[in-house]
């Protein structure tokens, strides 16, 4: 199997209410290619960064079975930052700065070697983005995934439906998928959503979980209770990693192979929060995933 990740990769200054980290590396496509090393041994990653990025981060990256020849790096540039502060309860934050630096200029030429990945993460970037590497695939994928905003459901609405209409299945939250159909019940706006063309929505809904929808069934899968959150930033990403990860390995995109990757996706974002950036999601085990994988079953299961 091939997967491909597209999306960012940048650094963060983040404040929560346990504390601040400076500088920490972040951004989707690591976030993401680091939860899908841990079931796939070989990831195309496609991004741009400036040449004040740490060698050790991309070598790590590289250790871990990432193909770095779709990362474009711009000298004397700066990459991406982002700094945000978490409120109370972890759920809101407020950006305050964003700097796209190389990232404004990101027009993402995929590699010959990249061109026949089966499995396709298209992270939070712009739709036009997202549409330009679907169509410079060499084969029909056997699934793509896409993750958006409320930003672009807000100023790039054309071109994101289209860019839906190309994908299998779709990853937004509880708040966008309600801005995107124009429903307030969950589950109308996720029937109204799949009539724009993905086969499977994801809706995710933070501390409290995710669904999964296709047009005859519905899954939950809860989030992990855990004593301390430490930094939510990249949940999402390592959530999306975790499930398509999962799918590339299994090779079975079956709705009930789905309902186990979404509980693996969900297994792989409890570990990123558990301490500021990339820190925790690079000494997960996989010791640490049956464990968790484990706490999951208990959690969930009951008999009648």
């Amino acid at each position: 199997m091939s997967l491909l990740i597209v999306g960012t990769v940048a650094f963060d200054t983040i404040a929560t209410p346990f504390g601040k980290a400076d500088m920490v590396v972040g951004g989707s496509a690591q976030y993401g290619a680091y939860a899908a090393s841990y079931f796939v041994n070989s990831i195309n990653l496609v991004s741009i960064i400036g040449d004040d990025f740490p060698q050790s981060e991309l070598d790590e990256l590289r250790s871990r079975g990432v193909q770095l020849e779709g990362l474009k790096v711009v000298d004397g540039g700066k990459s991406f930052f982002w700094e945000g502060k978490y409120h109370d309860n972890m759920n809101d934050r407020d950006t305050l700065i964003t700097d796209l630096n190389v990232l404004a200029d990101f027009d993402p030429v995929l590699p010959d070697s990249y061109k026949n990945s089966e499995y396709i993460l298209l992270g939070n970037l712009t739709p036009d983005i997202q549409i330009s590497v679907l169509e410079q695939l060499d084969v029909k994928p056997k699934l793509v995934m896409l993750d958006t905003m409320n930003l672009w459901i807000d100023i790039a609405r054309d071109s994101l439906m289209k860019a839906i209409s190309m994908c299998d299945v779709l990853t937004i939250n509880d708040e966008e998928a309600r801005m995107l159909s124009g429903e307030h019940s969950i589950v109308q706006a996720a029937a109204k959503i799949l009539e724009f063309g993905p086969r499977y929505l994801i809706i995710k809904k933070g501390e409290h979980g995710a669904l999964l929808f296709d047009q005859d069934n519905v899954f939950f899968a809860p989030a992990m209770p855990l004593d301390r959150v430490t930094d939510p930033t990249g949940a999402g990403d390592c959530f999306a990693g975790g499930f398509l990860g999962y799918m590339a390995k299994t090779g079975d995109i079956s709705f009930d192979n789905m309902k186990r990757g979404l509980i693996y996706g969900a297994a792989m974002a409890s570990f990123v929060v558990e301490d500021f950036g990339n820190h925790r999601i690079k000494r997960v085990t996989q010791a640490d995933i049956k464990e968790r994988i484990i706490r999951f079953i208990k959690l969930s299961q009951f008999t009648i």
